[in-house]
């Protein structure tokens, strides 16, 4: 039997690159605008309502406008997942999402945010590249694209601890708190919580961050892992942090876990937390 391989010309990646980068800051999915309104049903403070109010309007007239929800449209992160039998011609893949990554913080008007030294000069790079890109190799025929624009003030909140297992889920529970609890005002709460359990150093930071992508307020498939959710949620939102940190009943909206396998003597946790906005939006080639 004949094994096809289907070609798709890099062109139509950096199309799409630039599409996903202007909508994820623009458009909010309407699931998350029912969620932030249900958390504005709930919210017992006054002030906190009328933030949550303010939120909603800023998310309707971007829409309407097609301009940034947030000022700070963040540096752009690249989940791409690539068929075995997908063949990327007229181009490299990594160059088309970079060029994507540039033409949409051009044309689409966005804050440039990134800075080709970290430490030394820190000079602005002047078109939002290199992005951040996290590549699969998976089954199949397609691409599958999402990107997730990450904002600073909500990025230097994240943290990853080396736990023992002996710590066990109510140490788990106390670090993802704890860091929250630190975090205070600065991600712009109300905000979304990844947390990742297992793997490695690295790869327990990638689930976090990979947590954010799911639909806000869906669960882990694993019913333990689905309950301990629940209880974060809980437990955060009684910090009395509240809406941009004013107070109140709702610091976060959601908490996503992801877990993967590890080493018998590791439990590596990490936070990564997303303001409100959450911004992420995918598509297939």
């Amino acid at each position: 039997m004949e094994h096809r391989v289907r070609e798709i010309d890099a062109s139509l990646v950096t199309a799409e690159v630039e599409r996903l980068c202007i909508s994820a800051n623009c458009n909010l999915p309407e699931h998350n605008l029912k969620v932030i309104e249900e958390a504005m049903g709930k919210e017992k403070s006054p002030l906190g309502r009328q933030i949550l109010e303010n939120l909603l309007e800023n998310h309707r007239l971007a829409r309407e406008e097609q301009v940034p929800a947030c000022q700070d449209t963040g540096l752009a992160v690249v989940f791409i997942e690539v068929g075995q039998d997908v063949h990327i011609i007229n181009g490299g893949l990594e160059d088309a999402i970079n060029e994507g990554v540039r033409r949409g913080y051009k044309n689409g008007y966005l804050r440039k945010s990134a800075v080709f030294d970290p430490v030394l000069d820190r000079k602005n790079s002047g078109d939002n590249t290199p992005a951040i890109i996290h590549a699969r190799i998976v089954d199949g025929d397609r691409i599958s694209i999402t990107v997730a624009p990450k904002g600073g003030g909500a990025e230097n909140m994240s943290a990853v601890a080396m736990l023992t297992p002996a710590a066990g889920a109510e140490g788990v529970k106390r670090f993802v708190i704890d860091t929250v609890s630190k975090a205070g005002p600065n991600p712009c709460p109300p905000i979304v919580v990844g947390v990742g359990i297992g793997g490695t150093f690295d790869k327990v930071t990638l689930l976090a961050k990979k947590a954010l992508t799911r639909a806000m307020g869906s669960h882990n498939p694993d019913s333990r892992y689905a309950a301990m959710e629940d209880e974060l949620l809980a437990g955060i939102n009684k910090l009395g942090i509240g809406p941009q940190g004013f107070g109140g009943s709702t610091t976060a909206l959601a908490v996503h876990i992801e877990t993967y396998a590890c080493h018998i003597a590791s439990m590596p946790v990490a936070v990564n937390i997303n303001c409100h906005v959450s911004p992420h939006e995918s598509s297939v080639i």
